[in-house]
């Protein structure tokens, strides 16, 4: 077994995720990380990791697909030996934004399957295994943290199969911290905003007019490392005697201001 805490993240290619990742090498774990995107692609960001001297692997696998979330979690367990952390920031938009009165079941399934059902399943997966590493070894406390998004409480009606997928990430949040909680494994969540990234920079203006018309207390946009610095706080173990906990990295969006 590896001497060192490792962390598992979920689309850490690029991203919010890679931004994790990144934040965690550098704070002492060594990394896993499963992304559909084709490791050449990733190269150049596992490099980067790498650079901070922490090992990393790289698995090239769909969330989706049950054989290849088990052949990572295997693949991990064979590398590393143990899992510290499990980080669930793999998500989705929908192809093409439509009104509620249309969207299609194909947009649908699409967002669900790999927000929700694939997150729900690789939670239920690591925290089988976690268990049974705090059976065997209590000096191991490992956590779980989910990345929602403030779509879990806020409308958006032109994209509602992602607000209700980001909404149940919440519920999953609830139903294994107080599963989990009798063995010593905590569960947070993080609600990022408008966060600048891949998936935001398609409505790069229209975000840019709502900012500057103070939609948000903070104004300006969010960044990975602002998701990364309250993962890393998570991970540190400074808030142990808490679980179920959120944490909105929105720039107080989630205020109700007159």
């Amino acid at each position: 077994m590896l001497d060192k805490k490792v962390a598992v993240i979920t689309g850490a290619a690029r991203g919010i995720g890679f931004g994790i990742a990144s934040q965690l090498a550098k704070d002492g774990f060594a990394i896993a990380i499963l992304d559909v995107i084709a490791p050449k692609q990733a190269a150049e960001n596992m490099d980067s990791i790498r650079s901070t001297g922490q090992p990393v692997l790289y698995f090239n696998g769909d969330l989706t697909n049950k054989k290849d979330r088990s052949d990572f979690l295997n693949k991990v367990l064979d590398t590393y030996g143990r899992i510290d952390c499990l980080v669930n920031n793999a998500g989705v938009a929908p192809k093409v934004r439509t009104d509620v009165l249309e969207t299609t079941e194909e947009s649908f399934d699409f967002v669900m399957d790999i927000n929700l059902k694939g997150t729900f399943f690789m939670t239920q997966a690591v925290a089988n295994i976690m268990i049974k590493q705090v059976t065997e070894n209590a000096d191991i406390r490992p956590l779980i943290i989910n990345i929602a998004s403030m779509s879990s409480y806020t409308s958006s009606t032109s994209r509602g199969e992602y607000c209700i997928s980001k909404a149940g990430i919440s519920m999953i949040t609830k139903l294994f911290a107080d599963r989990l909680s009798e063995y010593g494994i905590n569960v947070y969540e993080i609600r990022p905003g408008i966060i600048f990234t891949d998936m935001t920079k398609t409505v790069k203006e229209k975000y840019d007019k709502l900012i500057g018309e103070g939609l948000i207390p903070i104004n300006r946009w969010g960044y990975p490392q602002d998701i990364a610095n309250a993962v890393s706080v998570f991970c540190s173990g400074k808030l142990g005697y808490s679980t179920g906990e959120v944490i909105n990295i929105d720039g107080g969006f989630h205020l109700r201001r007159l």
